[in-house]
């Protein structure tokens, strides 16, 4: 492809993709349609689900499905197919899929002081949707891999540096991100204040981000390297957006029905769904346990658990073979799947006697020959498959840590550790004027006294008046 091409191309491209923001009026380069946004909307979803899981609490998730889509309809794209959901993450987070998918963590409900925070937060991402900042990346990203790939067809020179090309192009999608970010605190403000919000509680969320984050410590990156723009320098964007704007300052905070909304919500990692005590991996709810070779990094993850050496030349991963009828054909499947050479399959038992199929298998990859063990066995009612692999050259280092992995698959009987439940938020009242080092003196509690400050956005010597309601954690956290 000639330059001239390419060039006639593009300026062809950017003339037929331009397309109208519906929540700011100006057009842009688009590329993506609104049905497409709405399909990778749907199709994603249910991987979101899955891999992190909801929130089991009807009443809570209704209660933050409304308000979205309170907020959702006096948008500029109300006829979108919105939905709200609580995930099962203890992380502070709040992301959206396009097509308006919207997904906010437990752990960020956590620190939300009120209704009109969250409903801050849920103005933000339904501006990432609204603005259609996700397809608009997309679109960018499109045309700038056919001038780049383009460029480096008719130009040695480009050929040469074009990593230093696609650098710069990442860098400057950066920038686009951080102008988006901006962009969806402005448009929250927006929503809030047509919904009936009191708007400065938004300035709030980014007190409550930097505190969370950190943000008066040493070592951080570069503001103009990161995607989003510090939480301190939002909060003096939004300060004066409220003020130039105009919005109205006296709304809806609704403090009391938040704080009863997330009374007993699950606080931090929820042993229920797996926990490690050091290196053995223990299951209450599935009532199983898996030992990992000692030194190894691990990870609990909603739909697996895994480990990795500490070369990081090795992996161990367990998981639920949800589809497989039984032991036996879960291995058929898996040694019949593309480019995996299978050794002969053995039959054997678990150091505490649980039937168990293994075979080892070699595969070639783009990073080169992997060897390892693979082990299905039926327990509980489901299927599990260990699976561990390594280098072809380092496998033989390797392969007895993966097989006493594998055989240390046992049964839970101990009725402390099926037993184990989660910290918890109470929401309690204090009755007379203290600070928070005088209440837990008075009150142990399971966290440290600096958590519970950043919980409830003060410090631990200020003085809180009576009546002052307090988010506290109860409950021990297993592990070790």
């Amino acid at each position: 492809m000639k330059m001239r091409q390419i060039v006639a191309f593009l300026l062809l491209a950017i003339t037929v993709g331009c397309a109208v923001n519906p929540a700011t009026g100006r057009r842009e380069f688009m590329l993506v349609s609104e049905s497409q946004e709405i399909q990778m909307g749907r199709e994603s979803d249910p991987q979101v689900v899955a891999a992190y899981g909801l929130v089991d609490d009807p009443e809570l998730q209704e209660y933050v499905s409304d308000i979205g889509q309170r907020m959702a309809r006096i948008s500029e794209r109300p006829d979108l197919p919105w939905s709200f959901k609580v995930v099962d993450e203890p992380v502070v987070n709040a992301f959206a899929l396009p097509g308006g998918f919207i997904y906010v963590t437990r752990g960020i409900l956590a620190h939300f002081n009120n209704e009109a925070e969250l409903a801050g937060v849920l103005g933000h991402e339904i501006g990432h949707v609204t603005a259609r900042h996700s397809a608009s990346q997309m679109s960018r990203q499109q045309l700038q891999q056919v001038a780049l790939v383009g460029g480096m067809i008719a130009s040695e020179t480009f050929r040469e540096y074009g990593g230093v090309a696609a650098a710069g192009l990442q860098l400057m999608n950066l920038s686009y991100s951080r102008d988006d970010e901006l962009q969806s605190d402005r448009l929250g403000v927006r929503y809030m204040s047509q919904t009936g919000y009191d708007v400065d509680e938004l300035i709030g969320v980014f007190e409550m981000l930097a505190a969370v984050s950190g943000s008066s410590e040493g070592g951080r990156v570069p503001e103009w390297q990161l995607t989003h723009p510090y939480p301190e320098n939002r909060e003096d964007q939004i300060r004066d957006e409220i003020v130039a704007t105009g919005v109205s300052r006296e709304g809806t905070v609704a403090q009391d029905r938040y704080l009863d909304m997330i009374d007993g919500m699950v606080y931090g990692p929820n042993p229920r769904n797996g926990y490690f005590q050091g290196s053995r991996f223990l299951h209450p709810d599935l009532a199983f346990e898996l030992t990992f070779p000692a030194g190894w990094q691990t990870v609990n993850q909603t739909q697996m658990v895994a480990g990795i050496s500490p070369q990081e030349n090795a992996v161990i991963m367990l998981e639920l073979a949800p589809d497989a009828a039984s032991a036996d054909a879960a291995l058929n499947t898996f040694l019949s799947g593309d480019g995996i050479q299978g050794g002969g399959t053995s039959r054997g038992t678990t150091s505490s006697g649980i039937p168990l199929v293994t075979a080892n298998f070699e595969v070639t990859t783009e990073g080169g020959q992997l060897r390892g063990e693979v082990a299905f066995l039926e327990y509980g009612g489901n299927v599990y498959r260990i699976l561990g692999y390594a280098s072809a050259s380092d496998w033989s280092q390797w392969a007895s840590s993966v097989r006493g992995t594998i055989t240390s698959f046992a049964q839970v009987t101990d009725q402390q550790v099926l037993g184990v439940q989660p910290q918890r938020l109470d929401i309690v009242t204090i009755n007379q004027p203290m600070s928070l080092n005088s209440y837990v003196q008075s009150n142990p509690q399971a966290v440290e006294v600096d958590v519970l400050a950043r919980l409830n956005r003060t410090q631990p010597g200020a003085v809180l008046s009576a009546g002052t309601q307090l988010k506290v954690v109860v409950g021990e956290r297993p592990g070790g």
